[in-house]
């Protein structure tokens, strides 16, 4: 055999084999892109997507704004995520199913909002959601409640959101709906349970999650507050005909009291906070 014909044929083999994988990878069926089915299995729930008008309203009961950092906890294909990033917040998705994750990532980008919406392949448990904002969630009753120590450990005025599913004893602070499903709001409270000094008395306070009861004492008087309540760390009551509010800062209160004789009224705490309600 010449060198010619040796040739020839080394490069019709050549040929052969680059016409043969041609067909042997078109005949290799593309990988099928990831498609979420409503009820598949995941870590702790299955996955039931919320609907898009019902995630409008979560975003708008909790006033969210580009001001706001929004984490969402099993954040699915990333819907309520992309949909509070095009509000101009940033947003984080916390999701255990990493085909969703990816899956949100490029529905991020096809929205235009990958620059301020993220996700996350992890378990909301162990996970640090301090910095949030606004939380969003569609969890069973029973994780909303083993949650609930952890979120009252946060800011006070945070503000929580959940589709469907209650915190058990601690009443939400807003209940709204749209199409025959029932989103709920909570605003973390400030803790204010324990004795407080005022320059006229004492104010003695015991709280249940965002509801307080007690006495304020002024005078060689003893009345018992009324409509005590608190919105994040906004604090109001009323006492003795006189309308008190005022806003809590670790062992401060400073506000104003409206009644027989008006004007500002402060109170200090002594020692630490009490701890949260669980």
């Amino acid at each position: 055999m010449n060198a010619a014909h040796f040739l020839r044929r080394s490069f019709l083999t050549l040929l052969l084999s680059v016409f043969a994988a041609g067909v042997l990878a078109q005949a290799q069926p593309a990988k099928k892109a990831f498609e979420p089915q409503v009820g598949q299995e995941g870590k702790d729930v299955i996955w039931v997507p919320t609907p898009q008008a019902l995630v409008d309203k979560m975003l708008d009961m909790a006033k969210v704004t580009a001001n706001d950092y929004v984490i969402d906890l099993g954040s699915g294909d990333g819907r309520t995520v992309i949909t509070a990033a095009k509000r101009g917040a940033r947003a984080l998705g916390i999701e255990y199913n990493p085909d969703m994750v990816e899956l949100s990532k490029r529905n991020a980008e096809k929205e235009g909002v990958a620059g301020r919406a993220s996700f996350v392949k992890a378990d909301i448990f162990e996970s640090d959601f301090s910095k949030a904002t606004v939380i969003t969630m569609y969890l069973l009753p029973q994780l909303n409640v083993k949650l609930r120590p952890k979120i009252l450990n946060l800011k006070p005025g945070t503000r929580i959101v959940s589709h469907a599913f209650t915190m058990e004893e601690w009443t939400a602070d807003q209940t709204d709906s749209i199409d025959n499903r029932t989103a709920y709001l909570w605003i973390v409270p400030a803790r204010v349970e324990g004795t407080w000094q005022l320059a006229q008395g004492e104010l003695l306070l015991a709280q249940n999650f965002q509801m307080l009861i007690g006495t304020l004492k002024t005078g060689g008087n003893t009345v018992m507050i009324a409509n005590g309540r608190l919105r994040g760390d906004q604090l109001s009551f009323s006492a003795g005909g006189a309308e008190y509010t005022g806003r809590v800062n670790g062992n401060a209160i400073e506000g104003t009291v409206k009644g027989a004789s008006s004007g500002s009224w402060s109170a200090t705490r002594g020692g630490k906070p009490a701890a949260a309600p669980k």
